[in-house]
């Protein structure tokens, strides 16, 4: 595990979206069109709004993200509302939105047109991941009902998944498809994230720990 300390979170968002921009303008230079795939939640927020300011090519820029919960962009748990608003705007505005999310009553009754807009733009440029204190990231989490189909190295490129307690369906991207991405950047703040992360690096065990499958290839960005 490549493992990364910041003295503070803000010069974390500011480094890390420097470094991405980097990542971006360094893949559009050897081809035609880059793919960047991140989160949702509010801990990314700031990296996206200094993203969105940077002068790329963004028309060549792919833009989705890791997974999404299964309600409409109009509601406040929507991942793509987000999106919308701290990254797709300013330069990045430019972007092409690849959706995970399409009017349908479940997930499953488009999971195929929903991949097949998906393939072609693998592998993932750029990728940047968040993680909660179970240890899950994207929507693959621990108890989750087809986890283990998941992680699979022949998973399909999208899953619908469906978590105890969550209130919701879920789709995500699985792990073969995170563990492609050319560039992996994970971001976490607090004391308890940083525990947990460095608990799932030991237990190496990707139904327990499903961020452990992405350690390996992933530089974790780290702020109390």
């Amino acid at each position: 595990m490549n493992f990364k300390k910041y003295p503070d979170r803000e010069l974390m968002m500011m480094d890390l979206a420097d470094l991405m921009a980097s990542e971006l303008a360094s893949a559009l230079r050897h081809q035609d069109r880059a793919t960047l795939a991140v989160p949702g939640g509010t801990t990314p927020g700031p990296v996206f709004d200094a993203l969105s300011g940077v002068k790329l090519d963004w028309a060549r820029v792919d833009v989705m993200l890791t997974d999404e919960r299964w309600v409409p962009e109009s509601s406040d748990r929507s991942n793509t509302r987000l999106l919308r608003e701290r990254l797709l705007t300013g330069h990045a505005a430019a972007a092409r939105l690849l959706p995970l999310h399409s009017p349908a009553e479940r997930p499953e009754d488009v999971l195929e047109e929903l991949s097949a807009a998906i393939e072609p733009a693998l592998p993932i440029s750029v990728l940047l991941l968040g993680m909660g204190a179970d240890m899950h990231t994207a929507s693959l989490f621990p108890g989750a009902d087809r986890l283990a189909e998941a992680m699979d190295d022949d998973a399909p490129v999208l899953m619908a998944m469906r978590v105890p307690g969550a209130e919701e369906p879920r789709i995500t991207l699985t792990a073969p498809v995170l563990k492609g991405a050319l560039s992996s950047h994970l971001l976490i703040t607090g004391i308890e994230k940083r525990a947990a992360v460095e608990r799932a690096a030991k237990l190496n065990d990707p139904v327990r720990s499903p961020v452990s499958a992405i350690l390996g290839t992933t530089t974790v960005h780290w702020a109390e």
